[in-house]
């Protein structure tokens, strides 16, 4: 059994949901692994990211944001509103969720309350989830001749610099 991890940098744009497609990177790391048959998770260990597979889509908007995305992004906006003040329906963060985030004050942290109001962030990643697993065969993801692995930070509030764990395992 043959287990290898990677992981993909990625930054995001801070101002709308960021879609960053890393198909091609995790093809290079199945390709550098070695494994022929076994499988692929990707993961994000942020709480306001999700990793999806979904179909590319070669038009873009003006924004260079895929039909697509934009299409989910515009039904999420009516599902899930953007928290722009802590005086719209959600109830996170909470006094003491908050007196613990601005403790934190760190660069991934800044001490600064207006970052933190991004509860519809966390609720879409809890939607979408966090992982996707893949299967390997004959050293080839399967997602077919259209699908794309998409890594989405949902949080508008500020760019940051995300990353996203690769494990392969296989023989």
């Amino acid at each position: 059994m043959k287990i290898h991890k990677g992981i993909v940098r990625i930054t995001s744009n801070g101002s709308r949901p960021s879609y960053h497609n890393i198909t091609d990177e995790v093809k290079k790391m199945i390709e550098e692994s070695g494994v022929k048959d076994g499988i692929c998770v990707v993961q994000s260990p942020h709480t306001t990211c999700s990793v999806i597979m979904e179909e590319f889509v070669h038009d873009t908007d003006f924004n260079g944001d895929e039909y697509l995305q934009v299409d989910l992004n515009r039904i999420l906006d009516r599902i899930i509103p953007r928290e722009l003040t802590d005086n719209m329906d959600y109830r996170y963060p909470g006094p003491k969720h908050l007196e613990f985030l601005l403790s934190l004050d760190t660069p991934e942290f800044p001490s600064e309350p207006g970052t933190i109001l991004n509860g519809d962030a966390h609720l879409r990643a809890s939607l979408f989830g966090a992982s996707e697993t893949f299967v390997i065969s004959d050293g080839k993801i399967q997602i077919g001749s259209v699908g794309s692995i998409y890594f989405i930070d949902w949080d508008q509030n500020r760019s940051r610099e995300r990353k996203c764990n690769v494990m392969i395992m296989g023989e």
